[in-house]
């Protein structure tokens, strides 16, 4: 009983130390904003140097509890982000986003051999994101006729993300729970998977400038990921022998008892390992323009 209270211990002590370090850096971004805000008023130049911006909207997931691609399960997502930009054409963005993604076999699914697993799950998800943004047309705040462009960016970056669901009304963490197997003895080869991911997000936009200081944008991105573990499914099942009798991870590995015979015997198709997880956002957003500016004359 020690030896597992220890274990839990390290998981949550490593669990929130990615959160405080993505906490914290998307907290100087907003810092950075509050501090760049009030300096707008003051700029009086053309040159747009780059930007600070907040956006909002839905995130959707895809994998192996959704395998054709259904948008029936949007979730909430918000982000903060500062844009260089590097000529007209050209940036450079670094952001942090803050997401849910969740799906239920029961509940959306229209398979008949999902909706008889019965399998769920919901996670929060943060992300810091490199991506190159690349507008169509020639776009300046300053300039009447060059304040509109759609754009293309992507670029490359990580996620933390860490799968639960519920049984009986109580929370529980899939991961620790191995239910594939991975904490079994039976199993040496299985690995417990890690809680952070490579993300590679690919998308389009739009970009119009409403003034010289403030523009608004919708995008949509979406993200090719290194695991097929965002929803703790992905490939077979291991079997009741490899968990204890009436133990959690026992009555979460194969939930079709709930709706009749159990399926999950050792062996049997649980997920597809042959494709990564990934998700997709669609955003609304506004930025702040950051600029070279020289002040009126006789100041």
């Amino acid at each position: 009983m020690k030896c597992v209270s220890f274990a839990f211990l390290l998981e949550s002590i490593r669990r929130m130390k990615t959160k405080a370090l993505l906490f914290r850096f998307s907290s100087l971004l907003l810092l950075a904003l509050c501090r760049f805000i009030p300096a707008l008023a003051q700029y009086n130049g053309t040159s747009q140097e780059g930007e600070i911006g907040l956006q909002a909207g839905a995130a959707h997931y895809f994998g192996d509890l959704n395998g054709r691609t259904r948008l029936n399960s949007p979730h909430p997502t918000i982000g903060i982000f500062y844009r260089k930009q590097i000529n007209n054409y050209t940036a450079f963005r670094l952001g942090v986003n803050y997401l849910r993604l969740g799906y239920s076999d029961e509940m959306e699914s229209r398979n008949e051999f999902q909706r008889r697993r019965n399998l769920n799950f919901e996670s929060s998800v943060w992300e810091l994101l490199f991506q190159g943004d690349f507008n169509f047309f020639r776009f300046n705040p300053s300039e009447p006729n060059a304040r509109f462009t759609p754009y293309l960016t992507f670029g490359i970056g990580f996620f933390f993300y860490d799968p639960y669901t519920f049984l009986d009304g109580q929370k529980y963490y899939l991961r620790p729970l191995g239910t594939e197997g991975q904490t079994s003895s039976l199993y040496p080869e299985k690995k417990e998977y890690g809680q952070t991911a490579l993300a590679i997000p690919f998308g389009l936009g739009l970009k119009w400038a409403v003034g010289r200081n403030i523009n608004v944008h919708f995008e949509v991105t979406h993200r090719f990921t290194g695991t097929d573990y965002l929803d703790d499914v992905s490939g077979t099942y291991a079997g009741i022998n490899a968990f204890s009798t009436g133990s959690p991870a026992a009555l979460l590995q194969d939930r079709s008892y709930l709706n009749g015979t159990p399926i999950g015997i050792a062996g049997a198709q649980r997920g597809f390992s042959g494709n990564k997880d990934q998700y997709v956002t669609a955003v609304f957003g506004f930025t702040f323009n950051l600029t070279s500016y020289k002040c009126p004359s006789g100041q």
